[in-house]
């Protein structure tokens, strides 16, 4: 069977809008996927600001944005089938939204973006609100791609994703075991903004800063990484914690940048832990962290005594892995099958996340 779909996400690093639209196959019982076009298409400083502020509106301006988001999604898409002339070839979108409020030990998570919306819009099929079954089973409703590195990318070991937060998924004896790791580019980006930089393009900046191993050891000794798996972050653990952390240092940004990017490193080690055994083993590094060429290099050195090779793929799908796999749950759930696994989650169960939304009947 070969399904059509388009795939939307919005990172916690509120870069842009994440659109692929990708040809999945499945042939007795196994997929297969090709991204056929993708885009990213980047926020006007309006929009960012929106979603950077959301948690602090009231509740009713609150759902008035999740409904023009919404309907800003309909419109990028419905803008990137005419210029690609995809008319009359999606069968499905599915559309992850953007993280607000994420509260799993009290059974929410928020994305806003109004499914509604997109489909009144687009005049399409809307999978959207992709995480909430998850948390109301308990669990933590992040990640939620290991079910497309199952099907889809099944000859790695590891799957690590640097975006505004970086996470880990382990693939140990058919088991996948994922979680985030930390808060990484919305940290590193609010550095770089001190520059008047939207980024360090490939950690330049970093690379030129000195180490500060007191910065290093306080963030190290934060609680959460002291915590079991699952496990999952909300954005304001890097802009609020963290962030803060590092403001009460007073260095230099080269230097915070610097000891930064050697905390993510060690991080992604010790996520990884003694699991990796004998044999060589490969990890897949994908997000906008995989084209900052010093953080990959601090991390390739840390995992080089575990017998790990850092491996980064092609860039369509460095960038558009999450939003490939976002379409793949859109289509799982569209068959009504199980597209969130609760050995990644935690939950009392798998489960068949989203809600489906049909404009036309």
């Amino acid at each position: 069977m070969i399904y059509r779909a388009i795939g939307i996400m919005s990172g916690s690093s509120l870069d842009g809008l994440d659109i692929a639209f990708t040809e999945l196959t499945e042939t007795g019982g196994k997929w297969s996927y090709q991204i056929l076009v993708a885009d990213c298409l980047a926020y006007e400083t309006e929009w960012k600001e929106k979603l950077a502020n959301a948690t602090s509106l009231s509740a009713a301006d609150y759902l008035l944005l999740h409904t023009a988001y919404g309907h800003y999604i309909g419109q990028a898409i419905n803008k990137f089938i005419d210029n690609n002339n995809l008319h009359h070839r999606v069968n499905l979108v599915a559309s992850h939204g953007h993280t607000t409020f994420h509260l799993p030990g009290q059974k929410m998570t928020a994305q806003i973006g109004d499914g509604a919306a997109i489909a009144a819009e687009t005049c399409l099929p809307v999978v959207s609100d992709l995480r909430s079954m998850d948390v109301a089973l308990g669990g933590q409703g992040a990640p939620i791609v290991p079910i497309g590195e199952k099907l889809l990318l099944a000859e790695y070991d590891y799957f690590l994703n640097i975006g505004g937060i970086a996470n880990i998924s382990i693939n140990a004896d058919g088991k996948h075991v994922a979680f985030d790791i930390c808060a990484a580019n919305r940290v590193l980006n609010m550095l770089a903004a001190k520059k008047g930089l939207l980024y360090d393009d490939a950690g330049k900046i970093a690379a030129s800063g000195k180490l500060n191993e007191q910065l290093l050891e306080q963030l190290n000794q934060l609680d959460y990484y002291r915590q079991p798996a699952p496990k999952s972050l909300a954005n304001s653990f890097g802009t609020d914690t963290v962030y803060q952390l590092i403001e009460d240092a007073s260095l230099t940004v080269e230097d915070a940048l610097r000891t930064y990017t050697q905390h993510i490193a060690a991080q992604v080690k010790a996520a990884i832990g003694d699991e990796a055994g004998r044999r060589d083993k490969k990890l897949l590094l994908t997000g906008g962290g995989a084209f900052n060429t010093f953080l990959k290099d601090r991390i390739s050195d840390l995992l080089k005594e575990k017998s790990i090779a850092v491996v980064v793929p092609d860039e369509q799908l460095v960038k558009y892995k999450e939003a490939l796999i976002m379409a793949l749950i859109g289509v799982l759930r569209w068959r009504e099958e199980i597209n969130v696994l609760a050995s990644v989650t935690g939950a009392s169960q798998n489960s068949i996340g989203g809600a489906l939304w049909m404009s036309k009947a």
